[in-house]
């Protein structure tokens, strides 16, 4: 269902732009405004939404698709809350448990260099996100670089480029690595093997900038600062749980049709009980003369909170803004207005390639819904480049995907706006060169 509200207010529908375009701003330049990105925008939605109230006052068939829309943004806020949350946990306690440290260790021993461990976790991101999706993958790949050296804010800051740009790329193939890509498989508008017909345009665009990114890397071999960590009890049972909560979250929701965050909460339960194992087999552990369990509302609380109240503001305000009929209008505007121009194909590529750069400023989940309702008279190949460019175009800006929001979270004041801003340029060129490989491959 299209929840666009009928004959609204357009001075108040301005207002409500204009809203949004100051809190991004903000949120751009939160080092500068030395304010935490999700304040802005989470004081956005609300304001948006309360414009959006008052347009519909009086106004029955509005309310009812007011209630209707707040219903459908809250659901896919919640469920990406609990998704990221469980995602947030986990590894959290394999950080606090020395799991993360336990990496490290076989890194400083194969004496595995910096250079080396970017190309690796770039790969590494690139290959797990087609099955984990692109937000856990960027989550848990990013912990093993901060472990290993949490004081090279340079070399963390090129990592999460890379694995941003990895990740985002990884995802974009696979139906189950983005939910733009989930979408357009659920509609039927693209048969589930298709979607690997653009693994090589995918690559391409994540492997020009990584290269290009590594002749940056200062060449170091890494060092133990303290003692080998003390494995702890049941962390590779952990590990395992982790595995097998994203595995219950696919079969649920491809298999069972129902929300992922579903499966990731009942690997959560399984995690819960876990921690009754745990606290068995440890009794409990003298850490500086401090008792200390395995307690999960402790791991809970100091998960990165910013990030899933920053999620909140963005599909809210964008949420907003959908209701207000802009996505709707640019979808129109760039489909429907081609449909009588000679160069049908040649718009509809250039409508798609543009819609990628766009996915990088808006979240790329109502655009991509927007583009299904309007359903434009587009071919199978057509379909694949705007799931590529939706799919890596969110790379180009921290702020364009999950994955780059999530990261700015976890390591702030390193990885942020501004920093990945700087790549930027290359990116792009891994985004063309990408969709040159589709058209080339694909398009005959």
């Amino acid at each position: 269902m299209n929840f666009v509200l009928k004959n609204s207010n357009m001075f108040l529908s301005l207002i409500a732009l204009l809203i949004f375009f100051v809190s991004y701003i903000l949120v751009i330049f939160e080092e500068y405004f030395s304010i935490k990105k999700f304040k802005p925008v989470i004081l956005a939605a609300g304001l948006i939404w309360l414009i959006i109230g008052i347009i519909c006052y009086n106004n029955e068939s509005n309310i009812f698709i007011m209630k209707n829309a707040i219903n459908n943004y809250f659901y896919n806020y919640i469920n990406l809350f609990l998704f990221l949350l469980v995602s947030m946990v986990y590894i959290n306690i394999l950080k606090k448990r020395d799991f993360f440290l336990n990496i490290n260790k076989w890194i400083f021993i194969k004496k595995i260099n910096s250079k080396q461990l970017f190309l690796f976790t770039g790969f590494l991101s690139f290959l797990i996100s087609p099955i984990a999706d692109n937000l856990t993958t960027a989550l848990l790949i990013s912990s093993i670089i901060v472990s290993v050296d949490e004081n090279n804010k340079k070399f963390i800051n090129l990592c999460c480029i890379n694995i941003v740009i990895a990740s985002n790329a990884g995802g974009a193939f696979s139906p189950f690595g983005d939910i733009t890509t989930l979408m357009v498989w659920q509609s039927e508008i693209v048969h589930f093997t298709s979607f690997f017909k653009i693994f090589i345009p995918s690559f391409i665009s994540f492997i020009i900038p990584s290269i290009v990114i590594y002749f940056f890397i200062e060449k170091k071999y890494f060092y133990m600062n303290n003692d080998y960590p003390i494995k702890k009890i049941g962390n590779k049972r952990i590990v395992f749980l982790f595995i097998l909560t994203i595995i219950i979250a696919i079969i649920f929701e491809h298999f069972l049709f129902l929300p992922a965050s579903i499966g990731m909460m009942t690997g959560f339960g399984f995690l819960c009980f876990f921690g009754y194992y745990i606290n068995f087999k440890e009794k409990h552990i003298i850490k500086n003369n401090i008792y200390i369990s395995f307690d999960i509302i402790k791991y809970i609380e100091t998960i990165e909170w910013d990030t899933l109240l920053f999620f909140y503001g963005i599909i809210m305000s964008i949420g907003g803004l959908a209701t207000l009929g802009y996505l709707n209008n640019l979808s129109f505007i760039l489909y429907k207005n081609f449909l009588y121009n000679i160069n049908y194909d040649y718009n509809i590529t250039f409508a798609n390639v543009l819609i990628g750069i766009l996915s990088a400023f808006i979240d790329n989940i109502p655009v991509m819904f927007s583009i299904i309702i309007i359903n434009p008279n587009m071919s199978e190949y057509q379909w694949l480049l705007i799931t590529l460019t939706t799919g890596i175009g969110g790379s180009i800006l921290s702020i364009g995907s999950a994955a780059g929001i999530a990261l700015m979270g976890q390591n702030k004041k390193i990885y942020t706006f501004i920093s990945h801003l700087k790549w930027s340029w290359i990116i792009i060129v891994g985004y063309l060169v990408g969709i040159a490989f589709h058209i080339l491959i694909n398009k005959y």
